[in-house]
C-alpha cells in the first residue's frame, strides 16, 4: 500500500518533535524551517536519515541529505515519496 503525502508527514512530524525537539507538543507546521528556522541542527539530518529507512524502507543518500533539500516537512516528505 503506497504512503499518502499525509501519513508520511504525520510519522516525520512525530519522530521529529519527540525525537528531535523533546517536545511532542510543539505546533510544527508543514512549511516550517527546521535548520535555518534553528528547530534543529544540521547533524540532525543524519537521524532523520535513518528513521525514514526504518519507517518508509526509502534510502536517502548523504548527499540528499542537505538543508537546501530538507529543511521543511514538506520537503522531507516530496524526498520521502521520490523513493
Amino acid at each position: 500500500m503506497a504512503l499518502s503525502r499525509e501519513d508520511v508527514k504525520l510519522q516525520l512530524r512525530d519522530f521529529i518533535l519527540k525525537e528531535l525537539l523533546n517536545n511532542p507538543s510543539y505546533p510544527l507546521q508543514d512549511d516550517e524551517a527546521l535548520i535555518t528556522g534553528g528547530l534543529i541542527d544540521s547533524f540532525s539530518l543524519a537521524q532523520v536519515g535513518v528513521f525514514v529507512e526504518t519507517a518508509f524502507n526509502v534510502y536517502i543518500p548523504d548527499t540528499d541529505l542537505t538543508v537546501a533539500n530538507m529543511d521543511t516537512l514538506e520537503q522531507m516528505a516530496s524526498r520521502v515519496l521520490a523513493g
